[in-house]
Order: C-alpha cells, then sequence, then structure tokens
C-alpha cells in the first residue's frame, strides 16, 4: 500500500517539480513521512514534497489500523459493543464508554440517578487529564523536553489506579453499564481521588514551570501550524483544537449531560490556532478538569448507582450465583435477548480531542440497525496536509502532536 501511494502521489508531484525546476532552478525531493516513523505512530502515512526542509505539498493517508468497528457492532448485542468503543481514543476510553451508554439511555429513555451521573463526570474528567497531560507531554518531548514527561506520568498511573478501583481494568476499561455503573467507587477509590486532587495540581504546576515559558519549547510552537476560526469551523474541528482558534463550543456547556449543568468551570480558548495555543488550551482544560472533579467530590449525592431497569442491568454476582432467575436475566442481558425498542438517535459527549458522537439506529432487533461513531480525530486530521504547507519538517513533527491525532480513533 505505501509504495503504490508514494508512486502515485510522485506522480501527483511531477508536474510540480519540473515546474519549480524551470523556475529557479531548485531542486525538489519526496519525502515519505511515515507509517513507521515514530512521531506518525506508525499508522499515518504522509508524503511530503520538499524544497530542502520546507515542505511544498503534502498528501496523508489513513486506513493501517482499520479493524471496521463499525460493521462489527452491528452483529453485536448492545453490551458487547463497549469493548470497541475502548480502542478508539485510549487515551480516555471512559469518556468513550460513557458516552456510548448514554446513547443507549438516550434510546431507552432511561433516568440514571444522580450519584452514577456524579461519579460518570469524575471519571470522563479524570480521563480528560490523562489524554491531555499524553498530549502535552509528548509535544514536549516531540520539541526534545522529556523530563516533564516523567513528572506528569506518574499522576497519569493514580488516574488509572483509580480506574481500577471501579472497574478492575486500566487502559481499556468497559466501565459503565446501561442505567448507571457495575459497582459505586469503593472508599479506597475515594481516598486515592483525594490523594490525586491534593498532590496532583503541585506536580502540574511544576510541569508548567518547566515547558509552557520554555524558550526553545516557545519557538518551537509558536506562529506554528495556525489555523484561523472560520477554516478550522470549515473542516469540522471540535475540542481544544478548535477553541484554540477562538471558538468557545463544549458540548458540556451547550449540550450538558450527566449533570455537567451542576458545575461551574470555564472553557478555554485561543487567539491564533497555532501549536503553542493548542498546548495552553488543553493546559487550562486540565486546570478546570481538576476544579470539576472537586466540586463533583464535595457534593457526591447519596442513592443508588444505577437505574432500576432489570431488563438491561446485570443482576449482582451473588444473585447469579444462587438464584435461577438471576442467571437467567444474566444470560439474556449479555447475549442481547432482550431487544432495543426500534429507534434513531444520536448523542455526543465532549471527548478528549473533541465531540464524540454516535448514531444509532434500532430496528428493535437484539443488534443496532445502523451505528456510526463521530471521531473527532477522523474530521480533523484531514486538514494535517493544508497545516503543514510552507513549514519546515520539523514543524510538521510538533504540529501533528499538538493536534492529538489518536490513532485507534482515527481508522477505528
Amino acid at each position: 500500500m505505501s509504495d503504490v501511494l508514494v508512486k502515485s502521489v510522485a506522480d501527483k508531484y511531477a508536474e510540480l517539480i519540473k515546474q519549480k525546476e524551470n523556475e529557479d532552478g531548485s531542486e525538489l525531493s519526496i519525502l515519505n513521512l511515515g507509517p513507521t516513523h515514530p512521531a506518525t505512530h506508525g499508522i499515518f502515512q504522509n508524503v511530503l514534497l520538499m524544497d530542502g526542509e520546507r515542505i511544498v505539498e503534502a498528501e496523508s493517508t489513513i486506513g493501517y489500523i482499520h479493524r471496521a468497528f463499525e460493521k462489527i457492532a452491528e452483529n453485536r448485542p448492545f453490551y458487547q459493543i463497549t469493548p470497541l468503543t475502548d480502542r478508539m481514543n485510549y487515551c480516555s476510553s471512559p469518556i468513550n464508554n460513557m458516552g456510548w451508554w448514554m446513547t443507549v439511555e438516550k434510546l431507552l429513555k432511561i433516568e440514571v440517578p444522580q450519584r452514577a451521573q456524579y461519579i460518570r463526570v469524575i471519571m470522563m474528567e479524570l480521563a480528560r487529564i490523562a489524554d491531555h497531560l499524553v498530549c502535552n507531554s509528548i509535544l514536549a518531548v516531540d520539541a526534545g523536553a522529556f523530563t516533564g514527561f516523567l513528572y506528569v506520568f506518574q499522576y497519569r498511573e493514580k488516574i488509572y489506579e483509580i480506574y481500577e478501583e471501579l472497574c478492575g481494568s486500566r487502559l481499556t476499561t468497559n466501565m459503565g453499564r446501561i442505567g448507571g455503573l457495575e459497582r459505586d467507587l469503593s472508599d479506597t477509590g475515594f481516598r486515592k481521588l483525594k490523594a490525586f486532587l491534593k498532590e496532583f495540581p503541585a506536580a502540574f504546576k511544576e510541569f508548567e514551570d518547566l515547558v509552557s515559558r520554555n524558550r526553545i519549547f516557545m519557538d518551537r510552537c509558536i506562529d506554528v501550524g495556525a489555523i484561523s476560526a472560520e477554516k478550522a469551523i470549515a473542516y469540522g474541528f471540535t475540542g481544544p483544537n478548535l477553541r484554540a482558534a477562538g471558538v468557545d463550543y463544549d458540548i458540556r456547556i451547550s449540550n450538558p449531560y450527566s449533570s455537567y449543568q451542576d458545575f461551574e468551570f470555564d472553557i478555554p480558548v485561543g487567539k491564533s490556532g497555532d501549536t503553542y495555543d493548542r498546548y495552553c488550551v488543553r493546559n487550562s482544560e486540565i486546570w478546570e478538569s481538576v476544579r470539576i472533579i472537586q466540586q463533583a467530590f464535595d457534593k457526591m449525592p447519596k442513592g443508588p448507582y444505577h437505574a432500576d431497569v432489570p431488563d438491561y442491568y446485570l443482576p449482582p454476582k451473588e444473585e447469579v450465583y444462587n438464584n435461577m432467575e438471576a442467571l437467567i436475566y444474566h444470560f439474556k442481558i449479555v447475549m442481547g435477548e432482550i431487544p432495543v425498542p426500534k429507534g434513531e438517535v444520536y448523542h455526543s459527549v465532549e471527548g478528549g480531542n473533541g465531540e464524540l458522537g454516535f448514531y444509532l439506529i434500532s430496528d428493535g432487533s437484539r443488534v443496532p440497525y445502523r451505528l456510526h461513531f463521530r471521531r473527532p480525530c477522523f474530521i480533523y486530521y484531514q486538514a494535517f496536509a493544508e497545516m503543514v504547507k510552507g513549514h519546515l519538517l520539523s514543524d510538521a513533527i510538533v504540529m501533528l502532536s499538538s493536534m492529538n491525532v489518536i490513532a485507534g480513533e482515527l481508522d477505528s
């Protein structure tokens, strides 16, 4: 596939190369950036037309990790689709999980108890912090600064330990259930969360002090890969990449879900939409996520952690082991023997890197008739080829890093 693409793009570039040679005698070359380059995650390919170190043209391709998730989901019972969502943006998989369950709950018209909603908010904001820590610390690494990465990754590990207390898993969490959560957050989980809220701000401040005003980092990022608000909207940008261009669109505010309307927080925006603005917006969003988590922790409601929907919510394990009716219901739910009513819904959440949406059509059977994942990476990556034009090759690396393109979500 790679050789075929390079040849076809080379044919496309041939006229440009001849024209440039005739104009000023300069010699253009073709560079294959990815998919095996470390900065392209072993997944993306960009064929660049280079004038020395400067990029004249670019052609992107995807598909190296395409797994046909939407078609697989259309042949799976609703309960067995969550693991697929884990493997899209695996840097913040709880947000994917919650978004999917909220879509199904919207179709079933299930009202989730407030305690479950608050715990979901905590997990989603922890996931947002983890996602942004990965993006910004790796951006610093790509610019030559490794120390900050080590400072913050230990706190990503602490976030994973909180995940473990709720679902027993870390990266691909399979967190949440139709109607709420599989289990309540344990006392140990709350203790770990409290410790995180106490310790993390100082460590993150240290990261910002190391990186944000570093002269080399600023020179590498400012005015690199800038995109205007108009062009960002035209390309379908959402999330931090859109807000960095100056558009204050955030689904948690424009269309609140899971009790987000109960919390006070600001929407950070940038001005120029360049690499440095994208970095700064994500940093500011981390502080806002800490603020939201603290409010949810302080105002945590009492009550159940799941809705009373026995047709769709798995019975407790002790009942499954000792009660025949519970065992039957467990089997029917897992195997999708209880059909979901006919309907057509779209639900979106504010993912770590933009609007993550699920468009679901049910024909009343045990599996979705149609299911489409709106992956933000897939939509905004199309702008990369235009954004890199006129920049140096080294700029393309930090630009790609700042866009936070997650391979699993891009291809899906």
